[in-house]
């Protein structure tokens, strides 16, 4: 009889706010991680997690309402394993101590996403890219170590476009987003700025979309990433959608595909094989939809417990090569369960003990 192995204790930094709830509720029973910590600002630590946070969403799983909040401080958190919701402003500063001190950071903030020894991952895109921690470890003097992942609109356009990018190399995207109101957290965009309207500005996220994806989509080459060469124009904008990042991409290619040559490629496509099966990985990382209006967030946000990506639309393009639409929930994929997925391929590697202590 095999015996289940004990679980990791892991904490979550900013755990009052929108992404620490999904994490919270995402771990919830997790096979490998338990939830022993929870952290926040100052405002809220001393105060039983059900008396400092709205619970936006479903039912907050039992027993984390007893969990007294702590600072985000190495010194008041014990778990060696730490998923930081923390908004960038503050996210740099905490998350580099924590990993001084020993612990494993799997961070959702844009501070260290384009760093160059700090990995940036996708885990079916580019999981490979987890070797850069050797070089982190070395060049910071860090016992532990920080991983990230995505913003969560390029997340959506890398797992489309990595297959294409495999089989036919992009070098140029034209993309348009349509961002879920979620993604501005809680309590976000004013209802009267958002309802029945589009805010055609999100700050700061083109810039990430149009560097972060080359990082992405390149090559691990000894101790850095090549990145890939692909020329990215973003127009973000802010819809009255609760839930799923949209985007619609026109693409360049240097071997131009047919959209049927595209398709096959988009559903032959299966990711890193060391992803599969790990406990958050979805049993299919793209969606392919063959409707001529889908996806739409309404009814393929939770694909895959809202870690695959929809697909569709994928036609000949008058501007570049290809035309197609991907979508993907900007919270689970795009934020908490990213995070988490990377850990469990850490986990699955045999890093874990490495990388987290105590």
């Amino acid at each position: 009889m095999t015996s289940t192995p004990p679980r990791w204790p892991v904490a979550v930094l900013g755990a009052t706010g929108a992404v620490g709830q999904a994490f919270i509720r995402l771990l919830d029973a997790h096979p490998w991680f338990d939830l022993v910590d929870v952290a926040a600002s100052e405002r809220s630590a001393g105060k039983r997690y059900g008396d400092a946070a709205r619970w936006l969403e479903g039912h907050m799983p039992a027993g984390v309402g007893a969990l007294i909040v702590k600072n985000c401080t190495p010194d008041e958190i014990t778990a060696p394993i730490v998923f930081s919701a923390l908004d960038s402003g503050v996210a740099g500063d905490v998350e580099a101590a924590f990993a001084r001190a020993g612990r494993l950071v799997l961070s959702n903030a844009k501070n260290y996403r384009m760093a160059d020894d700090v990995p940036l991952v996708i885990p079916e895109v580019n999981a490979d890219h987890l070797a850069l921690l050797d070089r982190q470890r070395v060049q910071r003097g860090w016992r532990g170590a920080i991983v990230t992942n995505a913003n969560c609109a390029t997340t959506v356009m890398a797992a489309a476009l990595a297959p294409l990018h495999e089989a036919f190399t992009v070098t140029k995207v034209f993309a348009t987003t349509m961002q879920a109101v979620s993604g501005a957290g809680y309590p976000g965009v004013p209802s009267l700025d958002i309802l029945g309207n589009v805010v055609p500005f999100i700050n700061d996220e083109e810039p990430k979309i149009e560097s972060e994806l080359n990082k992405l989509l390149g090559r691990y080459d000894g101790d850095r990433i090549a990145c890939a060469d692909i020329v990215t124009s973003a127009h973000a904008n802010r819809v009255p959608v609760e839930h799923g990042h949209t985007v619609c991409m026109s693409v360049a290619f240097a071997t131009r595909p047919s959209p049927e040559q595209a398709l096959a490629a988009l559903r032959a496509w299966r990711g890193h094989e060391a992803v599969h099966g790990l406990p958050s990985a979805p049993a299919q990382a793209l969606i392919v939809r063959d409707e001529a209006d889908r996806p739409q967030p309404r009814r393929d946000v939770d694909a895959g417990r809202g870690m695959s990506t929809t697909i569709g639309r994928v036609r000949a393009d008058t501007l570049f090569d290809l035309k197609l639409v991907a979508m993907s929930h900007n919270v689970v994929r795009g934020a908490a369960g990213g995070s988490i997925l990377n850990a469990e391929l850490l986990m699955k590697s045999g890093r874990l003990a490495e990388l987290a202590r105590p």
